[in-house]
C-alpha cells in the first residue's frame, strides 16, 4: 500500500501530518508514505524521527490550496497545490490513496476532476465512522460534501457506504439506515419520504428503514445515510460533545 499524503493540507501545519505518517508507518509496517509539500520542509522535519528510509519518499509541491478559497478556481490556478499533486499521484498510478486534512472543497474537487466518479455515481460524498455503545462503529455517509442533495442521490450514497462496510470493514450485508425526524415511511421532507422508497426499492441493500437521532450511538444501522447538510451538522455536535 502506497500512501500519498498532503503535508501542508492540516489545520496544524506540516508537523503533525508528518508525525501521522511516520507513527503509522512504525506502527503498521505500512509498505510505503509518499510525503507531497516543500521538500526542505519535509526533510527537516524527517530528522526528528526513526524510520524505515527506504519507505518514504517525498515529492514536491510548492502550493497549497486554503480553506477560503474557490475549490474550483484554485484547482486551475494552483497546478502545484499539495492535493493536487499527491491526488495526481494516483491517477498516475504512483500512489494507491490520498490522506489530507485540508481543504475540503479541495479534496472533493480534486476528486472529481482528477480522479474521476465510479459510474452511476453524480456526487462522491463524504463518509465518517462515529462510536456506538457497542463494540463496533456506524458509518455516517454524507457529512458535508452535498448539502442539497436528490433522492437519487442519497440512494447512491447508501450503495457507497454498503460497497465500504462490505470491503473495507469486512461487515457482511451491512444494516442501512436513512436518518430521518421519525421512523415511519412518511416522516420528514420530501427528499427522505422519496429516498426512503428508493431506498426500500432497492433489492441489493439490507434497508431497515429511518433512523432518529436519538439511534445514532446505538449500533441500530452500520450506515446511516444523510445530505451533507444534516450530515455535517451531526458530525460537529459530535465534535463538540466528545471535545
Amino acid at each position: 500500500m502506497r500512501i500519498a499524503v498532503d503535508v501542508m493540507g492540516s489545520d496544524y501545519g506540516h508537523t503533525e501530518m508528518i508525525k501521522g505518517a511516520i507513527k503509522w508507518l512504525n506502527d503498521t509496517g505500512g509498505a510505503e508514505v509518499i510525503l507531497v509539500g516543500p521538500p526542505s520542509i519535509i526533510m527537516e522535519e524527517l530528522k526528528m524521527y526513526e524510520y524505515n528510509k527506504a519507505q518514504v519518499k517525498i515529492v514536491e509541491a510548492t502550493e497549497v490550496i486554503a480553506n477560503d478559497e474557490s475549490p474550483a478556481l484554485a484547482l486551475r490556478r494552483k497546478r502545484d497545490a499539495s492535493i493536487v499533486v499527491a491526488t495526481k499521484l494516483v491517477k498516475e498510478g504512483q500512489a494507491d490513496a490520498v490522506v489530507s486534512s485540508g481543504s475540503t472543497g479541495a479534496q472533493m474537487a480534486a476528486a472529481i476532476f482528477i480522479l474521476g466518479r465510479l459510474e452511476g455515481i453524480e456526487r462522491p460524498p463524504i463518509v465518517t465512522a462515529i462510536p456506538t455503545s457497542g463494540d463496533a462503529y456506524s458509518l455516517l455517509i454524507d457529512v458535508g460534501a452535498n448539502i442539497d442533495c436528490k433522492p437519487k442521490q442519497l440512494l447512491q450514497f447508501a450503495l457507497l457506504g454498503n460497497l465500504y462496510s462490505e470491503k473495507v470493514i469486512g461487515i457482511n450485508d451491512p444494516k442501512i439506515a436513512l436518518l430521518n425526524n421519525g421512523q415511519e415511511p412518511t416522516k420528514g421532507n420530501n427528499l427522505t419520504v422519496e429516498a426512503y422508497n428508493l431506498l426500500k426499492e432497492q433489492k441489493s441493500l439490507n434497508f431497515i428503514g429511518n433512523i432518529e437521532g436519538r439511534d445514532l450511538f446505538n449500533q441500530t444501522a452500520d450506515v446511516i445515510v444523510c445530505d451533507g447538510f444534516i450530515g455535517n451538522i451531526v458530525l460537529k455536535t459530535v465534535e463538540g460533545l466528545a471535545g
